[in-house]
């Protein structure tokens, strides 16, 4: 059963090892996210994670071991998706989504169990809505409470020094997703354009259509209500922040 959603953006920098003289600057994100990881492994310690990876040819869950390494943003520091993979080799190419996935369970619950669900960046919005489906009729038949933690930045065009440059449409496009995730609007994000989106750098976009289907598809009888706790763009990349959770119906 879909129980509860976290949506968080996946900055490296949200693991204090790397984020250096940016601590102070990216403080209160980490709190946001750090918060909503602890208050989903309250309802489920069975996680599935929602991200995009450019290597993924397409929609399926994640390969490889449990345990990843952030030595590729410059510091060597371990996660693991699953209580048991201490001792395993860390993967040097484990996607990012899964990274910040691990690193959030750890500061959870160490009990919790990820699964990754990977997606190519530019999959369709019909092939988002037939994956979320998919995954909310999977869910369904499974009595266990399962949650999931959806994983994406919004533009990365705030600024003339953000990474994608300046780009006027940035705002209204965050503005957009922030009101969607602020009140659980599935129907809203669904209709984020997959074109403008790249353009605007905004890797959330995939994950957000595949959490819309499912949200849609497992409607509990009181609806979901949406909470957003964090929304801005510190270095020009806009990161989200929010719960999603069954109303009470």
């Amino acid at each position: 059963m879909l129980s509860i959603v976290a949506v968080v953006p996946q900055p490296p920098l949200l693991v204090p090892e790397l984020a250096a003289g940016a601590a102070p600057d990216v403080a209160d994100l980490r709190e946001a996210c750090v918060a909503v990881a602890a208050r989903l492994a309250a309802v489920s310690t069975r996680w599935i994670a929602i991200g995009t990876d450019p290597a993924q040819p397409r929609a399926g869950g994640s390969e490889g071991t449990e345990v990843g390494s952030f030595w590729g943003f410059g510091v060597d520091v371990r996660v693991a998706l699953t209580p048991n993979a201490a001792l395993q080799q860390a993967d040097p190419e484990m996607p990012l989504p899964l990274l910040i996935a691990g690193w959030l369970r750890e500061q959870a619950d160490p009990s919790v169990v990820v699964r990754g669900l990977l997606v190519p960046p530019d999959l369709g919005t019909a092939e988002c809505a037939d994956l979320g489906a998919e995954l909310a009729d999977e869910l369904a038949a499974d009595p266990e409470p399962t949650a999931l933690l959806v994983l994406g930045d919004g533009a990365s065009t705030h600024t003339a020094w953000s990474p994608g440059y300046l780009d006027d449409r940035a705002g209204p496009f965050d503005e957009r997703v922030a009101k969607a995730l602020a009140v659980a609007d599935a129907g809203a994000l669904r209709l984020l354009e997959p074109e403008l989106a790249h353009e605007l750098g905004a890797v959330g976009r995939a994950p957000w259509q595949v959490l819309a289907a499912a949200a849609e598809q497992a409607e509990p009888a009181g609806g979901w209500r949406g909470e957003l706790l964090y929304s801005a763009a510190p270095y020009g990349v806009a990161y989200h922040v929010a719960m999603w959770e069954r109303g009470h119906g």
